[in-house]
């Protein structure tokens, strides 16, 4: 399998070989899902939280007397019956969301993810983006390009100059290839791999 390879001024110059080891996996649907569901779940953070009646402040003396009130004793204001007091089995940010998978499964499943985009003719080459900071010419260079909505941009590691030039483009994002994730491959429509990020890939299968 082929991917097409495209020049810094956006011309098609050739293609590249996509390994069949990553980029021609069998599609594993319930795997795919299970990463997907583990990397949200990983990322959750808990809002949702009421305070016991431990937590509550004030209470420390008794609201009215015991006796000849005509209304049920109570000892505190805390109290969960009572209007301000604790919540008794309510949410808490004491719970905890994160999820276990096994490395291998979880390589697996990234693995069938990008062999999909490539199944699809969704991933493209790009020889080297060298020069300036600048968001316009990383603009111009992706109007040029075959992308059909929105790109996920991936460099062989942290590259400055891309990623600043690609931070406040709304359809694009940059990322290296040890950070290439289920949610951000389901999100983006197109890859568009730098040519040494292709190779840091391969290399980094073989580990």
């Amino acid at each position: 399998m082929k991917a097409d390879l495209y020049s810094q001024s956006g011309e098609k110059i050739g293609s590249v070989e996509l390994k069949k080891e990553i980029f021609e996996v069998p599609f594993n649907e319930d795997l795919v899902h299970q990463s997907l569901v583990y990397q949200l779940a990983n990322a959750r953070t808990v809002v949702a939280h009421t305070m016991t009646k431990s937590e509550i402040r004030g209470g420390g003396r008794k609201p009215y007397n015991q006796k000849h009130t005509g209304r049920a004793r109570q000892g505190s204001t805390r109290s969960p019956h009572m209007r301000g007091g604790g919540v008794t089995f309510g949410p808490t940010n004491a719970r905890n969301f994160k999820q276990k998978m096994p490395k291998k499964q979880r390589r697996k499943a990234l693995l069938c993810a990008l062999s999909v985009k490539a199944k699809e003719g969704s991933i493209m080459a790009l020889e080297k983006f060298e020069g300036e900071i600048k968001t316009k010419s990383l603009n111009i260079l992706l109007s040029k390009l075959p992308i059909k909505k929105d790109v996920l941009i991936v460099t062989p590691a942290k590259d400055k100059v891309i990623e600043l030039s690609g931070r406040n483009i709304p359809n694009a994002k940059v990322l290296s290839v040890g950070y290439i994730n289920i949610q951000d491959l389901q999100r983006y429509d197109t890859l568009l791999f730098l040519k040494s990020a292709l190779t840091k890939l391969e290399e980094t299968n073989q580990k």
